[in-house]
């Protein structure tokens, strides 16, 4: 049992509480609220003077798939064999002793989204997880899965079209590729259909068709990086095809588009505007981008892309988001219940509510300035990290 004490609470909600405790028990909240009586046996910490938020989150990175400082040996994020790889697992690649995890979690970062790179058109399936905790990752798992990797834009064209020189080499590649795909998974669900009345027409089990079929069926969001707003358009038109839930990596360009984005109920997970210019669809990159959606009524998240970026460098992202245009409330959401909705997590974290994971951040200060430091992170109520003493 843990309680923090005294501290101003922002619980990822929108409400602001000074001088508020938080209680947790077995790993879950408990309470929230001023002057919470001292259960026996409880540890207290006072976090007079500190910033107390939810446990942040990045929506969008590979740490674990590409572990930082390990080479080739360590690069297990693109599977570039062929252009359609849903059945692949970053649950499988990920390693927990990447030292990203021990970044991310002395940074405040209690849980983030990882999975398969962007050189596939589709790259298989990503998992939610906790940066800290047991060595075995499937009990850090918060959604496995947690979202399928689809790309379309440069990545997969340069990939197969130059490195291979083979399909796809253009982006009217890169969509067929996506299209026949899910036809053929349509085709499949047809005759699992049609095979309940009469087995022999039952098709052979394919695990690539089951998991397109979730896509398919709702149950499994698709998540596409796209950059260029022409790529943003051509994948919300196929998903309009296909009738799937679908969020947007990257975005770009999302704000030459932002209404359409926001007409089309699409969720964006921004970043990592850090980057250079380093290939064509990046030449409008800006930090302004979430705050453009934002104001259009976009639901946005912040992501680092790490190792792209490093992790610890997200709440300075943040702050960098925030002084471009979002706002102060909208900059909390994206790392901490916006992104959390955006992972399909917020029954689990993303805020500071009885029930939900224990996973906080104890800062000295505004969480998104540059010179304020991460002093306790708490993850499923256990302590992670701490310097406050």
């Amino acid at each position: 049992m843990l309680l923090l004490q005294n501290g101003t609470v922002y619980d990822g909600l929108g409400n602001k509480t000074e001088k508020c405790d938080v209680l947790s028990d077995k790993g879950k909240i408990v309470k929230v609220g001023k002057a919470i009586t001292v259960p026996k046996g409880c540890r207290v910490i006072d976090c007079r003077g500190m910033v107390i938020t939810p446990g942040l989150i990045d929506s969008h990175c590979h740490v674990g798939m590409w572990e930082e400082s390990n080479g080739w040996a360590g690069s297990d994020g693109n599977e570039m064999t062929n252009p359609a790889t849903p059945h692949l697992r970053a649950i499988d690649a990920v390693n927990p002793d990447d030292i990203a995890f021990q970044d991310a979690c002395k940074s405040g970062i209690t849980a983030l989204f990882t999975g398969p790179g962007s050189a596939n058109v589709i790259g298989g399936q990503s998992l939610v997880m906790k940066t800290a905790g047991s060595s075995i990752v499937d009990e850090r798992v918060v959604k496995d899965p947690a979202g399928l990797k689809m790309a379309l834009g440069e990545n997969p064209k340069r990939v197969y079209g130059v490195g291979k020189n083979q399909f796809p080499s253009t982006r009217m590649g890169n969509a067929a590729v996506m299209r026949e795909a899910f036809y053929k998974a349509k085709n499949y669900m047809e005759k699992k259909k049609k095979g309940k009345k009469d087995p022999e027409k039952a098709p052979e089990f394919d695990l690539q068709n089951e998991i397109l079929s979730s896509v398919l069926e709702g149950k499994l969001t698709a998540r596409c990086h796209a950059h260029r707003f022409d790529d943003i358009i051509t994948i919300i038109r196929i998903q309009k095809e296909f009738g799937f839930k679908l969020r947007i990596e990257h975005c770009t360009d999302g704000h030459k588009i932002a209404p359409f984005l926001a007409e089309n109920k699409i969720d964006a997970i921004i970043g990592p505007s850090m980057s250079a210019r380093v290939k064509e669809e990046l030449k409008d990159i800006t930090f302004a981008t979430a705050g453009v959606l934002e104001k259009a009524g976009v639901k946005v998240a912040i992501m680092t892309d790490a190792p792209v970026i490093p992790i610890d460098y997200l709440p300075l992202m943040v702050g960098l988001a925030r002084k471009n245009g979002l706002s102060e409330e909208g900059a909390l959401k994206s790392v901490t219940l916006h992104a959390a909705q955006i992972c399909d997590c917020a029954d689990r974290i993303g805020s500071l509510e009885p029930g939900k994971d224990a996973d906080i951040a104890v800062f000295d200060g505004d969480p998104f300035d540059m010179n304020s430091v991460c002093r306790l992170t708490v993850i499923d109520g256990e302590i992670a990290h701490n310097r406050m003493e």
